[in-house]
């Protein structure tokens, strides 16, 4: 018996788009075969010709509709696993960039779930002893990575931090999840050697383990000192928005936005001439 639960209905959502968009492919390769045939030489019955046109132009009608509802109808779920910055430390409830993020989708009438999980002085050991957890109680479709800086503030060592992300990343997607990791910077008075190597972290970890990096999460506003709190670490709510719009790029195309690049195939007719 198969129960209709969020994890479900998300496979079989998957399955129908992904025997869809084979069905599309094979269907237009065999029409492209078509346009070369006759392009070449009239052996080819044109009226079989006719015939095959007629049903690749049906079926990617018919079935284009379902696919784009498969890939819409489902709530996605996207966790946020962050340190202060993410936690709203000093602001008002609903100014950071997660309940931003929130709001944006709503705006745009995306179909998602906001789960933020960050707790101000979180370091990469902390989250990632809590993501096994969340990661059950949530089946979260996206998890995002805000980590780090506390490991740099408190001089932790850095292999310990990139075994921590490695672990992170790996584990979030054993759970089916993409990652979105968000890379951050600290100041040049820890020293150039460690302030470069921790930088470097994000870029390694995200390639090794091909996932989605967000360079730089306060890019554009951590040269600007008013939009500092006065503890001269945290950002003021006017830096927020911002701060959205440098993960919003990577974030959203994980969300689901895009529809089955199968269906963007072209449906222009075939021609006798072999020309378009």
């Amino acid at each position: 018996m198969l129960f209709l639960n969020k994890k479900n209905v998300l496979k079989l959502c998957s399955r129908l788009t992904h025997s869809l968009a084979r069905l599309f492919s094979g269907i237009i390769m065999l029409r492209r075969n078509v346009v070369a045939r006759l392009s070449t030489n009239l052996s080819i019955n044109l009226l079989t010709a006719l015939s095959i046109n007629l049903l690749a132009t049906t079926v990617i009608a018919i079935s284009a509709p379902i696919v784009h509802a498969a890939n819409h109808s489902a709530s996605k779920t996207v966790l946020v696993l962050g340190d202060s910055l993410s936690a709203e430390y000093g602001l008002t409830r609903g100014t950071g960039w997660v309940a931003l993020l929130e709001k944006r989708l709503q705006e745009k009438k995306i179909p998602a779930t906001v789960i933020n999980a960050s707790i101000s002085g979180e370091t990469t050991s902390g989250g990632k002893a809590r993501l096994d957890k969340l990661l059950t109680q949530y089946h979260p479709d996206v998890v995002v990575i805000e980590l780090g800086g506390n490991d740099a503030l408190r001089g932790l060592a850095l292999g310990a931090s990139e075994t921590n992300f490695r672990d992170m990343v790996i584990a979030s997607k054993k759970a089916k999840a993409k990652v979105v990791l968000i890379g951050m910077q600290i100041p040049p008075n820890y020293g150039r050697d460690y302030t470069e190597r921790f930088f470097s972290i994000y870029a390694k970890v995200a390639k090794e383990q091909q996932t989605t990096l967000v360079p730089f999460l306060l890019e554009g506003v951590a040269d600007k000192p008013e939009l500092f709190q006065a503890d001269r670490i945290h950002m003021v709510a006017a830096a927020h928005p911002a701060i959205l719009d440098n993960v919003w790029p990577q974030l959203s195309p994980l969300i689901g936005q895009s529809v089955s690049s199968s269906i963007k195939q072209s449906t222009t007719p075939v021609t006798t001439s072999g020309k378009k």
